[in-house]
């Protein structure tokens, strides 16, 4: 007799994503993220082999929250310090032929005389469309590097 959880893992690679969508809804009660195919594939075939086989004990979970917790506070902070240029710089962009001036503050940007959270928010502002604020005033190129 033939595996019932590995049969449900091999139906996930040949399911229509209206399907996958079902068993989403069915296995998390919640509505599918939108996320592409393979990491519906991939949460679902994790999520059923937890229930089928047990999900990780109690002290692993807190123990990987301790680890998330600590190592998101350092990311935060060691991202907030590489990536943001020193409060009362001037940043300055030309856009459609309008310059735009970004006064950094040490809260957040400052814009048009509006306080902003983000150099995203105001590259939004500025577009119309999403942009990561670094790269749209060239702080970094889009593959990343500063």
């Amino acid at each position: 007799m033939a595996d019932p959880v590995l049969a449900q893992l091999a139906a996930l690679k040949t399911a229509p994503i209206a399907a996958l969508k079902a068993r989403w809804r069915e296995l998390f009660d919640t509505e599918p993220p939108p996320y592409n195919r393979r990491f519906l594939e991939h949460r679902l075939g994790y999520r059923i082999q937890e229930l089928a086989y047990g999900g990780l004990n109690p002290e692993t979970v807190e123990r990987l929250d301790a680890l998330a917790d600590e190592l998101d506070g350092k990311l935060s902070r060691r991202r907030r310090i590489e990536n943001r240029p020193i409060s009362g710089t001037r940043l300055i962009r030309e856009w459609k032929g309008v310059e735009h001036q970004v006064t950094v503050r040490d809260e957040g940007f400052e814009y048009q005389g509006r306080p902003y959270k983000s150099l995203s928010a105001i590259a939004r502002a500025i577009t119309g469309t999403r942009w990561n604020g670094l790269v749209f005033f060239g702080l970094k190129n889009q593959k990343g590097a500063a």
